[in-house]
């Protein structure tokens, strides 16, 4: 699909979101003043042309797009279900309008609390009615669309043998499309002949499948490989997951119809997605202002903790008060970490040494200061900057990322989220003092990741924070 036509389909409904919440905001307000104030029409439409009409219409057109934003609505603006939308839109102006009542109405003059429930009322079954009628309309056309093969997803199928060709015809075979558009197959082993050359294209071997995924524009991958080739999938999965835009199916076994990872919508051709998002975009959001307020708090209260220590790193050792080394993060960006220096200086004068127990290269006030995590108190800028979050997991030098890679390649998961201050590894495992024992955290890591929310993320502080009151750290 070209990338001006999900462009198009989001603007036609932040379009019709936008009209459908200034036609709400208008009919209540016609509804305040005739109803409820009992004014004539007159009086009523006169009050359209002033200011406090206009500029209410433009805030509470602003709230309804940045809120249907927040909920991650205009995301994927193709891949919809009408009766999911309505749901959605159903909760979305419940949610909105009940926001509204409070910060426009419940101040206004009524004569009976009767007035504000009325009013209440109507404003929501038109912001919703409009809303849900709108969104509609639009997907409604898209799924025409779609179905009549007139748009579709440019679709890459990973598998080249029997399950990937009775897949291939079960969904040519539909006589309505999902959106799957093939444009090729890759293979998992190098074979002399495919059976699936009959239906597609080979473009290569799956270890080429980024270069291919670039090249073609690949929207939609379908996993379908042979039972024998099941001990590639996780090899593949770990290529995959670099691209953070792709839609990933795979054909389930048993297990997942039985466990209800099956869609009802799959019925024809039962797919498992493997789900991308980790976070919906209001969590996301969320969880950086609670990042950037806690970081700013606790630089401002820990700043004379922080003056004495960086004073005593200054008159007990020689050197920097600051030790900067480049990490990896998000997406595989480098960025320098902030800590004070608890090590003496040229500690790594013969390559990158991970610290152990009685680390010799450790200065006296270092081994305080990592007894009670001091030293790790500088990384607060570097979540004001962007480059981490206080909770996630720990980020290491690329030259450990590749030895980890070599036993877990698996590792490349933990770079689909900014690396943290703190993190569920860090709390049940602690410090690793070899590249084996990362790998031990790393499953603790990739279960946080898997289970990410706000609720995990203030459990995670609060045991941080027992850690450290209780000096456990080394």
């Amino acid at each position: 699909m070209r990338k001006k036509y999900p462009s198009r389909q989001r603007a036609a409904y932040i379009l019709i979101d936008a009209l459908s919440a200034w036609t709400a905001y208008t009919a209540l307000y016609s509804f305040r003043k005739a109803i409820i104030e009992t004014q004539s029409l007159s009086e009523a439409t006169f009050y359209f042309s002033n200011q406090r009409y206009w500029l209410g219409s433009l805030l509470v057109v602003s709230f309804w797009l940045a809120l249907h934003y927040l909920t991650g609505f205009y995301k994927d603006a193709f891949r919809r279900s009408r009766i999911r939308d309505l749901t959605n839109t159903l909760a979305t102006s419940l949610a909105g309008s009940i926001v509204l009542f409070f910060a426009l109405i419940l101040d206004d003059f009524v004569a009976t609390y009767r007035d504000y429930y009325s009013s209440f009322g109507f404003y929501f079954l038109c912001q919703f009615g409009f809303t849900g009628l709108g969104r509609t309309v639009i997907t409604s056309i898209a799924a025409h669309r779609i179905k009549n093969r007139i748009i579709g997803f440019p679709t890459l199928m990973v598998g080249s043998n029997s399950n990937a060709v009775e897949l291939y015809n079960d969904l040519e075979s539909q006589s309505k499309s999902v959106g799957f558009q093939f444009v090729g197959f890759v293979s998992v082993n190098n074979n002399v002949r495919f059976l699936m050359e009959r239906n597609l294209q080979h473009l290569g071997e799956y270890t080429e499948i980024n270069k291919i995924i670039d090249s073609m524009e690949i929207e939609e991958v379908i996993i379908a490989i042979e039972t024998r080739e099941h001990d590639k999938l996780e090899r593949i999965l770990n290529i995959l997951k670099s691209n953070s835009h792709l839609r990933i199916h795979v054909i389930p076994d048993t297990y997942d119809i039985i466990s209800g990872q099956v869609r009802l919508e799959s019925f024809g051709a039962p797919l498992v997605e493997i789900k991308q998002e980790l976070l919906p975009i209001w969590q996301k959001v969320a969880k950086r202002l609670m990042d950037i307020a806690l970081s700013f708090i606790l630089l401002l209260l820990l700043s004379p903790l922080l003056i004495f220590c960086a004073a005593m790193v200054k008159f007990t050792s020689t050197g920097n008060i600051l030790f900067l080394q480049e990490r990896i993060g998000l997406n595989g960006r480098k960025f320098n970490i902030l800590k004070f220096r608890s090590m003496f200086i040229d500690a790594e004068s013969n390559g990158p040494q991970l610290s152990s127990k009685n680390d010799h290269r450790i200065t006296a006030w270092g081994k305080f200061m990592r007894k009670y995590r001091l030293d790790e108190l500088p990384q607060f800028l570097n979540v004001l900057a962007g480059d981490m979050s206080i909770v996630g997991p720990r980020p290491e030098r690329a030259f450990y990322i590749e030895k980890i890679k070599e036993k877990a390649p698996h590792y490349v998961h933990l770079q689909k989220v900014k690396p943290g201050i703190t993190s569920w590894g860090m709390v049940k495992f602690g410090y690793a003092e070899n590249v084996d024992e990362m790998v031990q955290r790393l499953k603790y890591d990739i279960i946080y990741i898997e289970n990410m929310n706000m609720i995990n993320d203030l459990k995670i502080l609060i045991y941080t924070v027992l850690i450290v009151l209780q000096g456990r750290g080394k």
